[in-house]
């Protein structure tokens, strides 16, 4: 009678132990590949108007005249030839083409390639120059077969990449400038084959060094942050729901393997209430920022006194102890 009663309580015991280890992240499996849920959903409430210590894209870059320049020229100039194109290595997205100056060029998405076509007109242009045809070569790591131009409707000849009609951004006023980048969320920079400029190959979650210090990014190198209304113990909870979820996309699940220098300890997803699969660092829910526009960007960082960006080991950086 005595060895059933300890056998039991054992079994109990055990039982709730791991219950304990298996709550958070009670998935387990991830689906790799999965994308970020609203990813391009605006940037509104949940966190104030978004301003921050972002690099690379600016907030706010689409007001004004609706182009993201308020209709004022910077030195790139409707009518300044492109020469001789180069590819330039960008830190956070990777290789882009420039012109014969270092200047970005970019790529409109509501713009056609097959058959080339712009859509950029009138106003459009102030904020957006495009880039003549006229002296245009390619330069070092640029397919010459990819040149091309199309015929804008005031009868001007436009320099194409793989058919993709390319622009310069007004506010950009030095080389290597990238302030273009994502604004409107239709405005990119440009590869050297004509695709968006990205960073390829980065693990489904990974470590960047920023002026926060080492913080944990997505596959696509946009900054991961956590709320601080969430909770990871005894099972991962977010607090984000609704229409938080639009200004704060929560990352999807990634395989454990499919990260490097994250903490592997609490790394898996979890199902939340919504059927939103999320991920988690040290068992705590991620997110990315509606906000931030190009990689590198930290303009989540402090928002409302609850976001802060994540650290290797899951903890929020900066946030007050």
């Amino acid at each position: 009678m005595n060895t059933s009663w300890r056998s039991a309580s054992l079994v109990a015991t055990a039982a709730a132990v791991l219950a304990l280890t298996t709550a958070c992240g009670q998935d387990g499996g991830p689906a790799a590949g999965s994308q970020n849920v609203g990813a391009t959903a605006p940037a509104g409430g949940f966190g104030g108007s978004g301003s921050g210590t972002g690099t690379g894209s600016q907030i706010g870059a689409g007001s004004g005249n609706g182009y993201g320049a308020d209709g004022q020229q910077g030195s790139a100039g409707a009518a300044k030839a492109a020469g001789r194109l180069a590819v330039s290595d960008n830190a956070e997205l990777g290789k882009v083409l420039t012109d014969s100056a270092g200047m970005t060029l970019y790529r409109f998405d509501q713009d056609t390639a097959e058959p080339p076509k712009s859509n950029c007109d009138a106003d459009c242009t102030k904020a957006w120059p495009p880039v003549p045809a006229d002296d245009a070569t390619a330069g070092a790591g640029i397919d010459k077969a990819l040149l091309g131009e199309v015929t804008r409707a005031d009868g001007t000849k436009q320099l194409t990449i793989a058919g993709w009609p390319a622009y310069r951004y007004a506010k950009d006023t030095k080389a290597g400038e990238i302030s273009g980048q994502g604004v409107g969320g239709k405005w990119y920079a440009m590869a050297p084959n004509g695709k968006k400029a990205s960073l390829a190959d980065l693990p489904g979650l990974s470590v960047k060094k920023t002026e926060l210090g080492d913080v944990v990014v997505d596959k696509n190198g946009m900054t991961v942050y956590r709320f601080l209304k969430d909770k990871a113990w005894p099972k991962s909870v977010s607090a984000c729901t609704g229409a938080c979820l639009e200004k704060w996309p929560a990352v999807a699940p990634v395989a454990a393997n499919d990260t490097k220098g994250v903490k592997k300890k609490g790394l898996m997803g979890f199902t939340r209430p919504d059927g939103v699969k999320q991920m988690t660092v040290n068992c705590w829910p991620i997110y990315t920022f509606s906000g931030d526009k190009a990689p590198g960007d930290i303009n989540g960082q402090g928002v409302g006194g609850t976001w802060y960006a994540v650290s290797p080991d899951g903890k929020p950086v900066g946030a007050p102890k």
